[in-house]
């Protein structure tokens, strides 16, 4: 296992003080149950809470629930992050995405709704050009219904759940 067994699966109670917080709020959301992925990161609180609040700025989104785990889904299955497949997994289930959609994105391909597939495949052309999308591909995004806010967007899941996906892979969180 990558990192599982350097990196500590922290409680509340071992955890350093300033992931302490951040992992009771993720326990109270959670029925007291706190994912491995939360109890490793708490290592680090700066990542931990730096995550946690990119990921809360990402909820607020314009972006719809559906695109925004697409987004994510997107992310995880490139970084071959299998604990964040596996999460994202159940969110886009608890959305009611159909299963064809949450299959086409765990085996890395596009959905067959348009609107979705233009996300992912505009989260993967920001991915290979770091960014410096050229117009004839903003504008095919913009062409689905996006808007250029929805464009600064994607950069900001992308740039989230790149940290996420990362961190859990480095500290083997199952």
């Amino acid at each position: 296992m990558l990192g599982g067994t350097v990196f500590p699966a922290h409680t509340p109670e071992s955890a350093p003080q300033e992931s302490r917080p951040a992992m009771r709020r993720v326990a109270g959301t959670l029925g007291g149950a706190i994912p491995d992925a939360v109890a490793r990161l708490a290592t680090s609180p700066d990542l931990l809470n730096g995550f946690l609040s990119a990921s809360a700025s990402f909820e607020r989104s314009t972006l719809d629930p559906v695109a925004r785990e697409v987004v994510i889904m997107t992310v995880a299955v490139r970084n071959r992050c299998h604990v964040c497949v596996a999460m994202h997994t159940g969110k886009l289930r608890g959305l009611g995405a159909a299963p064809d959609l949450i299959r086409a994105l765990r085996e890395d391909r596009a959905p067959d709704d348009a609107r979705l597939a233009a996300i992912r495949t505009f989260t993967l052309e920001v991915l290979a050009s770091a960014g410096a999308v050229d117009d004839d591909r903003l504008t095919a995004f913009l062409g689905h219904g996006y808007t250029e806010r929805n464009a600064l967007e994607v950069v900001l899941g992308i740039g989230t759940y790149t940290m996420s996906t990362f961190a859990n892979r480095m500290v083997g969180a199952a």
